[in-house]
């Protein structure tokens, strides 16, 4: 049976993987630090899957990793472990050095000694699989982010992915090791923590409480559902070329902020209305922009689609619509965390407005 170590496994865009992957008959070690973002509630329907090993660690936990290289024998390791959140990195962007910079290189290092050791079929056949951001390239007028695009990152968590970008692309040039990186647009979907857009405003107008859209509502955005991004790093895994970088856009192209709350607004009217004639979109309300905050991002998928024959196959507004259901139908998955680690306050703003 083929095994995956996946880090991050517990987060949004690695329990859908997770999930994903059990579900084409693969082993998955999941290591994951549990963090605020961390939920084990999101792999509840696969708690008792023999085939679904869940370690509570760091990718910074050399030893650690060093044994599950060792009794796992992973044929793939896919290194979702991040912090991901910009307004986060504003305020302590420490947090982000030490997981998405330090951490990838600890993991690279055990990685490639485990790739070493290897005899020669299973050699062959390993892949590390690097997922990042499309917010490396910062923000771009015109035109399309393509593989080649320069990187030009805006905010601390955009620096900390791009320095892990390029300590995966130097471990293949130095080392031969095969490391494969992956740029990827806006996820949305199930199992999202809500500090991010779409998930933040569906919460707070189910409360009828103001949603907050940045500045003019015009920052642009290539939008992706998560099962689409999880089938294209299943089809980089087995079909992507060791060295090599993967560009990874939706179906629905780009939209302004403003517009998928507009739409997101017009689900909800439908599907569960605001008491009395009121329309969610009256709900909406202008705050002040984050700060260093990237005007558009737009990518060109087209070396991904062409090499490895993947399409995206959700349409933003049905993947809207889908989101939108999940979070009506699974209000104790969200409720624990509205109680708990994050109740829609907004992050990012006294540090940067202090000048520190």
């Amino acid at each position: 049976m083929t095994t995956f170590l996946v880090t991050g496994g517990a987060g949004f865009i690695g329990s859908n993987f997770v999930l994903g992957a059990l579900s084409q008959g693969v082993r998955v070690v999941n290591l994951d630090a549990l963090t605020y973002a961390g939920n084990l509630d999101s792999l509840a329907d696969v708690s008792e899957s023999t085939a679904h090993v869940f370690v509570h660690g760091s990718i910074n936990d050399r030893p650690l990793l060093d044994d599950l290289f060792a009794e796992h024998r992973p044929d793939a390791v896919i290194n979702l472990a991040a912090e991901s959140h910009v307004d986060r990195s504003i305020d302590t962007p420490e947090t982000f050095v030490a997981t998405n910079v330090d951490g990838a290189f600890t993991l690279l290092e055990a990685a490639l000694q485990h790739w070493r050791e290897l005899p020669g079929d299973a050699k062959d056949r390993f892949r590390l699989v690097h997922v990042s951001t499309d917010e490396v390239y910062g923000s771009i007028e015109q035109g399309y982010f393509t593989e080649s695009s320069p990187y030009a990152p805006s905010s601390p968590y955009a620096a900390s992915k791009a320095a892990a970008d390029h300590l995966a692309r130097a471990y293949h040039r130095t080392y031969g090791f095969p490391a494969i990186v992956t740029n990827c647009g806006n996820n949305y979907g199930p199992r999202q923590f809500p500090e991010k857009l779409i998930p933040l405003m569906i919460l707070n107008a189910l409360d009828d409480k103001p949603l907050p859209l940045y500045g003019d509502g015009g920052h642009t955005r290539d939008w992706i559902h998560v099962e689409d991004h999880c089938s294209a790093l299943m089809r980089v895994i087995t079909d992507g070329r060791p060295g090599e970088t993967y560009l990874i856009g939706g179906a629905g192209g780009e939209r302004t902020n403003r517009d998928v709350v507009e739409r997101l607004c017009g689900v909800l009217d439908e599907i569960r209305p605001r008491p009395g004639d009121g329309r969610h979109a009256e709900l909406i309300a202008r705050v002040t922009d984050r700060p260093g905050h990237d005007r558009r991002y737009a990518i060109d998928a087209e070396k991904t689609r062409r090499e490895l024959g993947w399409q995206p196959e959700i349409a933003f507004e049905d993947g809207l619509r889908q989101t939108v259901r999940w979070y009506i139908d699974n209000r104790s998955w969200w409720e624990k965390i509205r109680a708990g680690s994050y109740r829609g306050e907004r992050l990012g703003l006294d540090r940067a407005a202090a000048g520190t």
